[in-house]
């Protein structure tokens, strides 16, 4: 039996902006900084793309997703840790799949599935990162290998 708190429920978030500034001159050994504090200031989502600017500059496209209630938090960090003097927002409308997340047992030990449902059924399945990653160090084994045996738990339960 699946229990959902109210976010994983299926809906649409219509208050979400996307920000975007590119960066031509920022060191790129600021952006893994700078993207920490995003997402603890609440960024729902934040990458990079190459990108390149006039006279051939190449330079970094960067985006993030948000609440239009954390659109300060950003600003504030993107001016302060950025060498941009302004950038772009506008607003969002993101559809979120009903979610649910359970624990399986591998042979090599406990992994998070995340599933995304439609129409009662699940139709994605992604085990938890961090666990995998954790149980591949602690059994000095691949990566790939923990995920291979989610996969197969989760090939027999469907049997």
């Amino acid at each position: 039996m699946k229990t959902l708190l109210p976010p994983d429920y299926e809906h649409v978030d219509s208050e979400m902006l996307k920000v975007e500034v590119n960066l031509d001159d920022t060191p790129g050994e600021w952006l893994g900084y700078v993207m920490d504090k995003l997402f603890e200031a609440g960024a729902n989502d934040v990458y990079y793309t190459p990108i390149y600017m006039k006279k051939n500059r190449p330079a970094v496209l960067l985006q993030l997703l948000c609440s239009e209630d954390k659109l300060d938090d950003m600003k504030e960090i993107l001016l302060s840790e950025t060498t941009t003097l302004g950038f772009r927002y506008y607003p969002l409308h993101v559809f979120r799949m009903e979610r649910s997340t359970r624990v399986i047992d591998t042979k090599w030990g406990p992994v998070t599935l995340k599933e995304g449902w439609q129409d009662g059924k699940v139709i994605k399945a992604s085990p938890e990162y961090e666990d995998c990653r954790k149980l591949a160090e602690k059994n000095q084994i691949a990566l790939k290998d923990i995920y291979q045996a989610v996969w197969e738990v989760v090939e027999k339960e469907k049997q």
